[in-house]
């Protein structure tokens, strides 16, 4: 017998139309697509050709205008905002290229915020994120500020928060949009080696070809339309 793949997402008919200026603009545009749990997938597109908002929906941070979009079974547009939140907590890591760390924390203070809305003890929150940083080789900086570490260790503390969480899929945007090119890599074969240890499904928006090249499935989104390369 064959060995069946889970589905993570199933997205049907799914847009997104926005009023600006009095026109309406289509971020999305009856996309359907399914994610099955163990992909590895980049997004490309045109500067507003609607990967933000895709990223979005699978975050469950946005809801569609019309459409579905359901993750391990359970529709996301319906949810209430209590549910959301919970299942962005438990099964949903985000990664941004900004890092988004709260200057005032070290890097193990900074990790452990992901587990706080979870009701982890505070002893076990602990324990999880230094194993995080540990893994990101990141041990050494546990008590660095932000401001003293490197980009991609600011990169690799964001990815331990997102991680600490044992999530089902990563959702990262432009993640490696702020380093320079050799650092770049590091990121991304760490990203990759993650992906493959862990069994996650791994979604990267970016606009550099030689990261979108590193996926399994390569999807152009332009003008709300959904085209795998």
């Amino acid at each position: 017998m064959s060995e069946t793949t889970a589905v993570l997402y199933e997205i049907k008919g799914l847009s997104k139309r926005y009023v600006q200026k009095g026109r309406n603009i289509d971020a999305l545009n009856n996309v359907d697509l399914t994610i099955n749990s163990g992909d590895l997938i980049s997004i490309q597109g045109p500067t507003g050709g609607g990967k933000s908002t895709l990223l979005q929906m699978l975050g469950g941070l946005d809801k569609p205008t019309s459409g579905s979009i359901s993750l391990l079974g359970k529709n996301l547009e319906t949810m209430s905002e209590s549910d959301l939140a919970r299942t962005r907590g438990n099964q949903i890591g985000f990664i941004f290229q900004t890092f988004n760390l709260i200057p005032t924390l070290n890097a193990l203070e900074n990790v452990e915020t992901a587990l706080v809305p979870l009701g982890v003890s505070s002893l076990e929150r602990r324990e999880r994120s230094l194993k995080a940083l540990e893994l990101m080789g990141l041990s050494d900086r546990a008590n660095h500020l932000p401001s003293e570490l490197s980009g991609g260790q600011q990169q690799r503390v964001a990815i331990a928060r997102a991680l600490v969480k044992n999530p089902d899929v990563l959702l990262a945007d432009e993640p490696t949009g702020n380093l320079d090119q050799d650092t770049r890599d590091q990121i991304m074969d760490l990203l990759e080696s993650i992906w493959r240890d862990k069994g996650l499904t791994l979604i990267m928006v970016t606009h550099d070809s030689a990261i979108a090249k590193r996926a399994k499935t390569h999807l152009i989104i332009a003008n709300g339309k959904v085209s795998v390369k």
